[in-house]
């Protein structure tokens, strides 16, 4: 008797679709916290650190897209480093990519509960904080194990609805201080080192964009839909963040002390209303963010089992919804178990040391891709090709070392383990039969 065939994965993210999942993985909480972060080391400077930064991220994205256009398949980083430099660092890559992905989803989702305080003040008790989790955790899941395409329009309309929020903010800033005046913020301090600072923690801020890649097996036409959904995301997050950085640097007299510096703005022009209702603005923000990992992070484990990196159970297809639920499931449950522990596990710098080396190895693979073009271990072309690509490669790998300067020896120390166990993994598995390796789906 034959075995039946295992059903496939539906093509169902559209362009935009894909484009909500990119913006909803780089805007989730960071506009709400870092302002004052930022404003506390570059003073008045701070808008134009989110500006050096976007151009830092952009050579990363630039390579990002060329590299990505070479793919149908799922697994993102992962997948690029596999094809690239071998198993070992695609298994590298992949273990720093979903503990990031997965410490940052179960702050966020912590970081909603929180805000959600502001109109239900006994949802902080814990039986309550519990009940909000699993039902916030537990629904996201439930949209995702019924298919891709619900999970993609739920992800895309929260980003349409987070971006018009943040959009009415600024606008609303913006007026004021033109008709009001602005204030006049301290200078920036002197020196290199405040900038560089700055940048190690908003490589955090524009992160997440690697994230949406990871279910492009579920993509109508990734190759020409990636890059598309990259840049859009970049230019969208540029501005709202720039802009949200200048009305807070504008409207506040000590804009490095607000603990929530988007709230405490808007009651300065929105009245006893504007904390509200970017509390709201919050809600709908974590809560994207959230939705877009739901969609996202799932996909790296069900291609790491594609590839035969991880048992086979993490690659099962339900044959009604055509969704990899194990891997749904498993995230899900995961992302709960760390939330409801009611600690922020989500360490800001440990995150971007695991993106410095996923963004330093995709843009290494930018030329090595290039020069393996036409021979027998060659992937698929590119669909798009980025105009001086070895140019943004060189700069987009220097760029990560140089942020990564300013780790700390706690930091490396901690990525040192997570390297241990990945190489532990590694060995353990490399005997493991194996299916025929990938680069793409149909």
């Amino acid at each position: 008797m034959s075995t039946p065939a295992r059903p496939d994965l539906l093509r169902t993210i559209g362009r935009w679709g894909l484009a909500g999942l990119v913006i909803n993985g780089v805007i989730g909480s960071a506009i709400y916290g870092l302002p004052s972060v930022i404003a506390g080391k570059l003073g008045g400077a701070a808008p134009w650190a989110w500006i050096a930064a976007a151009l830092l991220i952009g050579i990363v994205v630039a390579c990002f897209a060329e590299v990505a256009s070479r793919f149908r398949g799922a697994g993102g980083p992962y997948l690029y480093a596999r094809v690239t430099f071998g198993r070992f660092a695609g298994v590298q890559t992949g273990w720093m990519a979903y503990l990031a992905r997965l410490t940052a989803s179960a702050t966020v989702a912590n970081l909603f509960v929180i805000y959600l305080g502001e109109f239900l003040p006994g949802v902080s008790a814990r039986a309550a904080s519990l009940a909000v989790l699993a039902l916030l955790i537990g629904g996201l899941g439930v949209v995702n194990y019924r298919g891709v395409g619900l999970g993609a329009r739920v992800s895309s309309l929260l980003a349409a609805l987070k971006l018009l929020g943040l959009g009415l903010f600024v606008a609303a800033g913006l007026l004021w201080i033109m008709r009001h005046g602005a204030i006049t913020p301290p200078p920036a301090p002197p020196g290199v080192r405040p900038w560089l600072e700055a940048l190690l923690i908003l490589v955090f801020a524009y992160g997440g964009f690697e994230a949406a890649l990871m279910p492009l097996a579920e993509a109508r036409n990734p190759e020409r839909d990636a890059p598309f959904a990259l840049f859009v995301a970049l230019l969208a997050a540029t501005l709202v963040y720039t802009l949200g950085q200048t009305v807070v640097t504008l409207t506040l007299p000590d804009a490095a002390q607000a603990t929530r510096p988007l709230a405490q703005s808007a009651r300065v022009f929105l009245g006893g209303a504007g904390s509200g209702f970017m509390a709201l603005c919050a809600l709908l923000s974590t809560f994207g963010y959230l939705a877009g990992g739901m969609v996202n992070v799932p996909r790296l484990t069900f291609a790491m089992a594609e590839q035969g990196d991880l048992p086979g159970i993490f690659r099962a297809i339900h044959p009604g919804f055509r969704t990899p639920y194990v891997s749904i499931l498993c995230y899900g449950g995961l992302v709960w178990a760390m939330a409801a522990s009611g600690s922020f596990l989500q360490n800001l710098t440990l995150s971007v040391v695991a993106r410095l080396v996923t963004y330093g190895l995709v843009c290494a693979a930018l030329p090595v891709l290039r020069r393996r073009d036409g021979g027998p271990a060659s992937a698929p072309p590119a669909a798009f090709r980025l105009p001086g690509g070895l140019a943004f490669a060189v700069a987009g790998v220097l760029g990560m070392a140089v942020v990564a300067t300013q780790v700390s020896t706690r930091e490396a120390v901690i990525m040192a383990v997570v390297v241990a166990l990945a190489t532990l993994h590694y060995l353990a598995t490399r005997t493991v039969h194996r299916p025929p390796f990938t680069t793409h789906r149909p």
